[in-house]
C-alpha cells in the first residue's frame, strides 16, 4: 500500500503499528470519528470503517500482527523482542478454569490445560470479580484493558508473569 491511506490506529495497538514500520497513522479512541481510510484495532473492535483487525493476547499474536501489518502495507518492521513461550509438559497438568476468551488465549499459550470440572485453579480478568464466586481452588485475576500498559509487549509480559508465578511456582 504505497498510495496515500488515513491510517488510524487506537492507543492499544499503535505499538503493533509502529514496530510494523508504519510511520504516516493517527492515534484516536473511536478511528470512526475522524474519517479514516483504513483502521487497525483489536479484534473485538466494532468499526464501520473499513479496518483490519488484530489480536495482541499471546506472544505470537504479537508477532503475527506486526508480520501482517507489515506485510499489508509494504513497510519493514523494526527490530522488536518478542519472548518465546514454550508451556512445559508439567503445565498440561495443571488444570485451569478461565472466565474469558483472552486469558484462555493465554492459558493454553503457556501449556496449562483448559477445564470446565476438576481444575487446579480460575482465571478471571478483573471486569469478571464478581462472576468468580464459591470457587473451592485458588483464584487468580488478571488486569484488563484499563488497568494495564498501553504497550501490547508490556501488557502481554505483564499477564504471563502473575500466571507463570501464580500457576508454575505452586509445590
Amino acid at each position: 500500500m504505497k498510495f496515500s491511506l488515513k491510517v488510524v490506529t487506537t492507543p492499544m495497538c499503535e505499538e503493533i503499528v509502529k514496530l510494523a514500520g508504519i510511520s504516516n497513522y493517527v492515534v484516536n479512541k473511536t478511528p470512526d470519528s475522524v474519517g479514516a481510510d483504513i483502521a487497525v484495532v483489536l479484534s473485538e473492535t466494532k468499526l464501520s470503517t473499513k479496518s483490519i483487525k488484530i489480536k495482541l493476547n499471546t506472544f505470537s499474536q504479537i508477532k503475527e500482527s506486526i508480520e501482517m501489518l507489515s506485510e499489508k502495507f509494504e513497510t519493514s518492521p523494526l527490530d522488536y523482542e518478542i519472548k518465546e513461550i514454550v508451556g512445559s509438559k508439567k503445565n498440561r497438568k495443571i488444570k485451569v478454569k478461565v472466565y474469558s476468551n483472552f486469558l484462555k488465549e493465554i492459558v493454553k499459550d503457556m501449556g496449562f490445560s483448559v477445564a470446565d470440572k476438576d481444575y487446579n485453579f480460575v482465571v478471571y480478568p478483573d471486569y469478571m470479580k464478581d462472576n468468580v464466586v464459591n470457587e473451592d481452588v485458588e483464584t487468580v485475576e488478571i488486569p484488563s484493558h484499563k488497568n494495564v500498559p498501553l504497550s501490547a509487549i508490556e501488557r502481554a509480559e505483564m499477564r504471563y508473569n502473575i500466571l507463570e508465578k501464580r500457576l508454575c511456582m505452586k509445590p
